[in-house]
């Protein structure tokens, strides 16, 4: 597939490109900074500026595509990605202002060019525990997507915002738009770092809901969006299977949710940030622990 990806060069997106450029797509990393990537072109671009939003989506992707004389190849799928990631990088009224506005640039001229897949990045923080101002449970565990997101700060708005700006364009156009809730991004090299306090202090991952997402495994979710058609607007859940920490599901219950409901029995090392859903309708099989690197400590 041709792919117009925003954000590539950020922690998420370099991990994904690399994932889509080995599965064999053509993608265009659409940043304010390069990527580098072999194979990928860099186009620097401003994705609140709804001028160049369009006129990025409607441009060649190579000087190879030059060649064939026939005009300017179509993009199959967009991929969103570009964000301020968190509170506290830009001031609060600048982080929601450049999110939610270069989403609703992108999908807008996304579906005005007749692309029929659109794929953007949400957040957990979306459920409101992230970021709160002090401690929030969650209404019940595991959290799916039917649990409430009422955001407690500027970057989760901006996600709550996004999402409904989503399922707007969908449903007055019908292409598919699939929103990835993804949560803490972690990256090969990080398990050696950051890990071992996790596993010494779980309360530490308290304000994650103890989840994470494997960066290569985000990379696959994004795959399995793009080869799955059809399910019109979707937000997914993103994380894998077990837990961050080393104590088991029962354990972290008693800790940190007594008292809090349970929608079902979990495993011993089940995620609290569930990911079924993924898992049913696009075919997500994460494949990555932390157990796998640092051992079950």
């Amino acid at each position: 597939m041709r792919v117009f990806f925003t954000g590539g060069s950020g922690k998420a997106g370099r991990h994904a490109i690399s994932h889509l450029v080995q599965e064999g797509h053509r993608v265009v990393n659409a940043d304010l900074v390069a990527l580098g990537h072999p194979g990928v072109a860099d186009l620097r671009i401003d994705l609140t500026d709804a001028g160049q939003v369009f006129n990025a989506l409607y441009a060649y992707a190579g000087f190879d595509e030059l060649e064939p004389g026939t005009g300017v190849p179509s993009y199959d799928a967009v991929v969103h990605f570009a964000a301020i990631p968190a509170i506290l990088v830009r001031p609060d009224n600048e982080t929601f202002r450049v999110n939610a506005l270069s989403t609703y640039n992108v999908i807008d001229a996304a579906v005005k060019l007749g692309i029929r897949k659109v794929i953007f990045a949400s957040s957990e923080t979306t459920y409101g525990i992230c970021f709160a101002d002090g401690e929030l449970q969650p209404e019940y565990v595991p959290v799916d997507e039917e649990h409430p997101t009422v955001p407690h700060d500027s970057y989760a708005m901006s996600k709550v915002v996004n999402e409904a700006t989503a399922r707007s364009f969908q449903t007055r156009t019908g292409i598919d738009i699939y929103g990835l809730r993804i949560n803490n991004v972690i990256e090969p090299h990080e398990y050696e770092i950051k890990f071992p306090a996790f596993i010494a202090d779980p309360g530490l991952r308290r304000r994650n809901m103890f989840a994470y997402i494997d960066a290569s495994d985000l990379g696959q979710m994004v795959e399995c969006c793009l080869r799955t058609d059809g399910l019109g607007y979707e937000v997914f859940n993103v994380s894998n299977d077990d837990m961050s920490v080393g104590i088991t599901s029962h354990e972290v219950y008693e800790r940190f949710y007594a008292g809090v409901p349970r929608r079902r029995e979990m495993g011993r090392n089940a995620t609290f940030y569930a990911n079924d859903k993924a898992k049913r309708l696009v075919g997500f099989a994460p494949r990555h622990s932390w157990r796998d690197e640092l051992g079950d400590r």
